[in-house]
């Protein structure tokens, strides 16, 4: 990025499970943006349940930090999410995830390349979900409301990242300056 870029400071919001890092690393791949999450960056407020922002507060005090550009919602129905989220397994010692709905390890239970027992997180059993998925809709429709009054909100509705994604693309192409954007629409 040249010395006259403007830095773009997005912040990309949804459900556990909405995609929002599939769509993270397709912005970064595609405009060549640097993704700074915020589970990594706050790693603590992850560990206590509480996200960023998720709260209005916590809205407010990143507006006073950063002047936010735009935000990216991705509205995935919670019945879709849960659905998502209740057949993800994971290797543990690698991270892969399977996904028993379309991305199934070959053996179920068993990771493909090590051949180690898989485990469900306990974040992702169905009872865990379920209230993840309530507690971010009563902290976070306040957030939404805010940034909405503010202009910079953009809601983007469906059921898979793949279908979303050319919309974000789309609106992304006119924040983001030319100099910084790949030809491709394609994940």
């Amino acid at each position: 990025m040249g010395a006259s870029a403007r830095l773009l400071r997005a912040v990309i919001m949804g459900a556990p499970g909405s995609g929002k890092g599939t769509v993270s690393s397709r912005i970064t791949k595609h405009f060549e943006l640097k993704h700074l999450s915020s589970g990594d960056l706050l790693r603590d407020n992850m560990l206590r349940g509480t996200g960023f922002p998720r709260t209005l507060p916590q809205a407010e005090a990143l507006d006073r930090a950063y002047q936010i550009d735009t935000v990216i919602n991705l509205n995935v129905p919670f019945e879709v999410i849960k659905q998502r989220l209740t057949a993800r397994w994971i290797h543990p010692a690698s991270g892969r995830v399977y996904n028993i709905e379309f991305n199934p390890p070959k053996t179920v239970g068993i990771d493909d390349l090590t051949g180690e027992p898989l485990i469900q997180r306990e974040d992702d059993k169905p009872e865990t979900v379920i209230k993840r998925l309530k507690a971010y809709e009563d902290q976070t429709k306040p957030v939404l409301e805010y940034y909405q009054k503010k202009g910079v909100l953009e809601t983007f509705s469906g059921t898979e990242t793949n279908k979303i994604w050319p919309y974000v693309y789309a609106f992304l192409q006119t924040k983001v300056p030319q100099t910084s954007q790949k030809a491709s629409v394609t994940p």
